[in-house]
């Protein structure tokens, strides 16, 4: 090797390549900075302060409100946002991937910069930190176990558009469940509990049934994802407009309990966000856990992948392709189904007709946000559910935007992060292409 090869530079592509520089992000980030600028720095009314508060009287340590000068404060972390743009736009010029702490920052710079602004000048409500953390991951429990749910499907070559409908079938016999258990027992904690166990099993059913037409029958997936969802929405207004009116015991507004973690649960800011919720939050943390480590770390997860990214290899050493797939496809359904609970016993609310809103289709964007890994769905989950917290948090401070725009938060979320700032992303190679022996 001669001296000239070991001093070129490693970035340097061979002869005859083009390597593109993709700015999109950094672009996105450079307008974004610069609108939190213009519209939250100087939009702000001069001599005005924003109270925040964070600690709250359960906690450990009293920690008091404090006040900050609104316009400079939202100025200035404009102009961080701005800075790590011009930061970004370095890294993709000189072809360097722009790392997530980067984009982490930036976020938190243009969120409390307009956190600031809506909160300018009112000095009798303040910014609850913590209540808007959890809130945060409260709306995000049903968006990460669909997200869980596609990624679990996806990852064996299974497209499960069906997540909507699994979602609103587990809210549906959750809340029937948990009805006819309370009526039953005369013990409302027992139903609750009982309607948990009984929402997976609604999803599996969706799942088998799309297992089914996929597998056995090869007809395409994304059609027979969107029929099954019609199919739940259906079934679902019309057991409600017959057996649930006919029978209003079996509908009835029962939560589950919260269950504190002793001492944890009043640790400042991070206590009541992660250690005060009741099981279905848990059960998300464990799922999340326990389906990283299965998917990346032992021989099962290894064998669900190969068969999502070359079954004819899976088949040749054994791996039964179509049956991974089955097994795989009504798992997640079951996890989709758990989180539907959310909607009903998790919630405290009685069943409605198509409750879910559309979560299915938002945790379909946090699978592909997510790059199709469990924390990945985590992270994503809880990125859209902050969008969707914002949007209740401003509407307790009297927010001067308008409640439609705010009702479009989460999608907005939504567009931005899959289309302009997701990068280049690749699913799983053989994903919904049917296995024929």
């Amino acid at each position: 090797m001669t001296t000239a090869t070991m001093d070129a530079p490693a970035a340097e592509a061979p002869a005859g390549i083009v390597r593109h520089r993709r700015l999109v992000a950094p672009i996105a980030l450079g307008a974004i900075g610069l609108l939190s600028l213009i519209v939250f720095g100087f939009g702000t009314q001069g001599g005005l302060e924003t109270t925040f508060a964070i600690a709250r009287p359960t906690d450990f340590v009293d920690i008091p409100d404090f006040a900050v000068p609104s316009q400079a404060t939202a100025i200035i972390l404009s102009l961080v946002a701005l800075g790590l743009a011009g930061l970004s736009f370095w890294f993709a010029w000189a072809h360097r991937p722009v790392p997530l702490w980067l984009y982490s920052a930036f976020a938190l710079a243009v969120i409390f910069a307009m956190l600031t602004w809506v909160g300018a000048g009112k000095g009798s409500t303040s910014m609850q930190i913590t209540g808007l953390l959890i809130g945060s991951v409260f709306l995000a429990v049903p968006l990460v176990f669909g997200a869980l749910a596609g990624t679990l499907c996806e990852r064996s070559g299974i497209i499960n558009i069906a997540i909507e409908g699994q979602l609103l079938a587990g809210a549906f016999l959750a809340a029937v469940v948990a009805g006819g258990v309370a009526s039953a027992s005369g013990s409302r904690a027992l139903g609750a509990y009982m309607g948990l166990i009984a929402a997976p099993i609604a999803g599996a059913l969706v799942g088998a049934a799309l297992a089914l037409f996929a597998v056995k029958y090869w007809v395409n997936q994304i059609v027979v994802g969107v029929v099954l969802n019609v199919l739940v929405v259906g079934v679902t207004n019309f057991l409600f407009g017959t057996l649930l009116k006919e029978n209003p015991d079996l509908n009835q507004a029962i939560g589950l309990p919260r269950l504190p973690i002793p001492l944890l649960h009043q640790i400042p800011i991070i206590g009541p966000v992660l250690f005060n919720s009741n099981m279905v939050v848990y059960l998300m943390y464990i799922i999340v856990i326990v389906m990283n480590i299965m998917l990346f770390k032992s021989r099962w997860g290894l064998r669900v992948r190969a068969v999502g990214e070359h079954p004819r290899a899976a088949d040749t050493v054994g791996i039964k392709v179509n049956r991974t797939r089955v097994r795989n496809t009504i798992l997640g359904g079951a996890i989709a189904g758990l989180g539907g609970a959310f909607f009903t016993v998790a919630n405290g609310l009685a069943f409605g007709k198509e409750m879910t809103g559309g979560k299915g289709f938002i945790a379909l964007a946090a699978m592909i946000l997510g790059r199709w890994s469990p924390k990945g769905a985590l992270a994503a989950g809880l990125l859209f559910g902050f969008a969707d917290a914002l949007r209740e948090q401003f509407g307790i401070v009297g927010s001067s935007i308008p409640s439609q725009f705010l009702a479009m938060l989460p999608y907005l979320a939504t567009i931005f992060a899959v289309a302009g700032l997701v990068g280049h992303v690749r699913p799983p190679a053989a994903e919904g292409i049917p296995y024929k022996k």
